[in-house]
């Protein structure tokens, strides 16, 4: 009886020590992590038993802490980014104001006086664009926010934004080609991230598209889309896979009032919508199409 409750009590200081150096290897492990940046997770001789249970989860707590540190590290960089290329867009514009503050407070006569108070208001008012893109697009990186989605008829809504840019089309030359279904589109959405969607699409067409445009809204029994199209010139270079891109822009020379920041915000509106965007190239066509799944549209 004596020897076998030796050998237990062995057995039992054996399991004791194996647990306890399991313990202090954890508690090395730590804090070596503590002290260095790695992606290094805790192993453990024992992967069953509480030892296990308490490396599993203290892993889960690693990974978590990993990925806290990268969200944080990728919203830097974003910031970084939007600092960096709002004051390269912004200081254009700006130095243009300041010259033609000179020139109006030099001017006597009227008529320049006019016309630099003119050009003067179109550049705050592109300065306001460009900062409302940036107050937009931030806003959109929040992923706490969210838009009051309610019945919108996009027919409708498209007819009107569409009507909207009749006189940027007639300046630029531009008639555009429409083919909207007659019957009734109703998803459920919001009617500003709606428009401001399909503005930011429409502007993209006129500032990079040449003299082309094509709007086509359809719907079946599965889905609703609206597609855009503006022709481009053959053999330009686009790269589709960041052509929503914060900041992206494939002609620069054609954008200089422009954040880069529209597409991608269009996608930030529709994703919001939980609708899907896609963009492509069909024979010197650029596309972007949007669709909504079935249990979002609406019976008429």
């Amino acid at each position: 009886m004596i020897g076998v409750l030796s050998v237990l009590i062995l057995i039992l200081i054996g399991i004791l020590i194996s647990y306890k150096r399991q313990v202090k290897d954890i508690c090395r492990q730590l804090r070596f992590l503590q002290e260095c940046d790695s992606n290094m997770l805790i192993t453990t001789e024992m992967k069953k038993g509480h030892i296990g249970e308490l490396a599993e989860l203290l892993n889960t707590l690693l990974k978590e802490r990993k990925k806290g540190r990268a969200d944080y590290q990728k919203k830097e960089q974003m910031i970084a980014d939007i600092y960096t290329n709002l004051s390269h867009d912004i200081r254009t514009p700006l130095t243009s104001l300041d010259g033609y503050f000179q020139l109006l407070e030099e001017t006597q006569e009227e008529n320049d006086r006019k016309r630099y108070i003119q050009i003067i208001q179109e550049r705050i008012e592109s300065l306001k664009e460009m900062l409302e893109e940036l107050f937009t697009y931030t806003k959109l990186q929040n992923g706490t926010y969210e838009l009051k989605l309610e019945p919108q008829n996009v027919g409708q809504i498209l007819k009107e934004t569409v009507f909207s840019y009749y006189d940027d089309w007639a300046e630029q030359e531009i008639s555009p080609q429409f083919e909207i279904t007659e019957e009734p589109v109703w998803i459920r959405g919001n009617k500003q991230a709606l428009r401001r969607t399909i503005q930011n699409i429409i502007k993209n067409g006129l500032d990079h598209g040449n003299k082309e445009i094509r709007i086509q809204l359809s719907r079946n029994e599965k889905q609703m889309e609206l597609v855009f199209q503006n022709k481009i010139e053959p053999g330009e270079q686009i790269d589709i896979s960041r052509v929503f891109e914060r900041f992206y822009k494939a002609d620069k020379a054609r954008s200089k009032s422009s954040t880069g920041l529209g597409l991608s915000i269009a996608k930030g509106f529709v994703e919001k919508m939980h609708g899907e965007i896609a963009a492509e190239i069909k024979e010197d066509w650029f596309c972007i199409k949007i669709s909504f799944p079935c249990e979002t549209c609406l019976s008429d």
